[in-house]
C-alpha cells in the first residue's frame, strides 16, 4: 500500500483543512496517509512521498510553522533522490507574491535532488468557492502520475 505523507504549513488554518479533506479523498482510495503541521525534520525524513499543503505568509515566506523544516532541509542538505514530491498552494491573487511559497517548496525539494509527481496546484482564495473541491478536483492527476513512477 502506497504511504503518503501530509505535510502542511498554514496561517489562519486555511491549508490545514485543505489538507485533511485531501487526506480523507486519499484514505477513501485506500492510500495510508500520515498528517503533520509543521514537522521537524526528523518526523518526516524516512517518508518516500510528499505532500505539501501550504499557505504563502507575508511577503512570499512559507508560514511560520513550516518555515522550520525547510531551514533544516538547507542546512543539512540531506540527498532526497528518493524523495517524491508534490504541492497544492492556497494564496491571493491580489498580491505580487502569489502562491510564492510553493515555488519556495518546489525549489528547496527540487535542489535536493527530490522528484515532482505533477505540477502543483495553486489555489486563488479569490476565485475558488471551495478550495476543498479545487484540491479533490486535483487528485486525480496526482494519483496517476503516483502510480506510473
Amino acid at each position: 500500500m502506497t504511504s503518503i505523507c501530509i505535510i502542511t504549513g498554514s496561517t489562519l488554518g486555511g491549508a490545514e483543512y485543505v489538507a485533511e479533506h485531501i487526506e480523507d479523498c486519499l484514505q477513501q482510495k485506500n492510500f495510508s496517509t500520515k498528517i503533520h503541521h509543521g514537522p521537524e525534520l526528523n518526523q518526516v525524513i524516512e517518508d518516500k512521498i510528499w505532500l505539501v499543503v501550504t499557505s504563502t505568509h507575508g511577503a512570499g515566506d512559507l508560514p511560520d510553522n513550516l518555515q522550520p523544516l525547510f531551514t533544516q532541509l538547507m542546512e543539512q542538505q540531506p540527498d532526497l533522490s528518493e524523495l517524491r514530491y508534490a504541492v497544492v498552494g492556497l494564496g491571493n491573487s491580489d498580491y505580487d507574491t502569489f502562491c510564492f511559497a510553493v515555488d519556495h517548496v518546489e525549489n528547496d525539494l527540487n535542489n535536493l535532488k527530490a522528484k515532482q509527481i505533477c505540477p502543483s496546484l495553486r489555489i486563488d482564495v479569490l476565485n475558488s468557492s471551495d478550495p476543498d473541491i479545487d484540491a479533490e478536483n486535483w487528485l486525480p492527476t496526482f494519483i496517476d502520475q503516483l502510480n506510473i513512477a
